[in-house]
């Protein structure tokens, strides 16, 4: 996928009553899907990420994202690009910069949808680097596939709720 490699993945799927086109509805919006990263949490030191998608733009390739915030006062900043949009069975999105965070440095994020009988099966896949400042380097080594695991298993689970919600 785009010719990088990257030293880790994680991934996490899960089972949704409703359509692909409805599941990917739901995940194509980004504010829904890093939801996560607006609420505080301990994976998240606490800290909440504002989530900005260009205002008017579509969703597909070349749309960009940005995430901002602050944890323990050091500002956080990614900045995200759509690389793959297939309606309704993947959307790619990966890292235009390094991204200013304290566990995980450049990655690229998928998600699949597969037709399922009575639903559809939806995976969500992060490969990542480490960072590249020693601090975060060390913070990586302890919390980096913590944090990649829980994002891919939240954004799953957001869905689901998301989906079941919308029955």
């Amino acid at each position: 996928m785009n010719g990088q490699s990257f030293a880790f993945h994680e991934e996490s799927s899960g089972f949704i009553a409703q359509t692909p086109h409805r599941v990917f509805a739901l995940l194509d919006d980004h504010a829904r899907l890093a939801a996560h990263m607006s609420k505080p949490s301990w994976r998240m030191g606490w800290a909440t990420m504002q989530i900005i998608v260009e205002p008017g733009r579509p969703r597909g390739v070349g749309s960009h994202i940005s995430l901002r915030g602050r944890v323990f006062g050091f500002r956080l900043r990614v900045d995200e690009e759509v690389t793959r949009y297939e309606p309704p069975s993947l959307k790619e999105w990966r890292t235009t910069a390094p991204p200013r965070l304290l566990v995980i440095g450049n990655y690229r994020m998928a998600f699949t949808t597969s037709p399922e009988r009575d639903g559809t099966s939806l995976r969500v896949t992060i490969d990542y680097d480490s960072p590249t400042s020693f601090f975060s380097r060390i913070l990586a080594a302890l919390f980096g596939r913590v944090y990649a695991r829980w994002c891919t298993r939240q954004m799953v689970s957001d869905a689901i709720h998301a989906g079941a919600s919308t029955s």
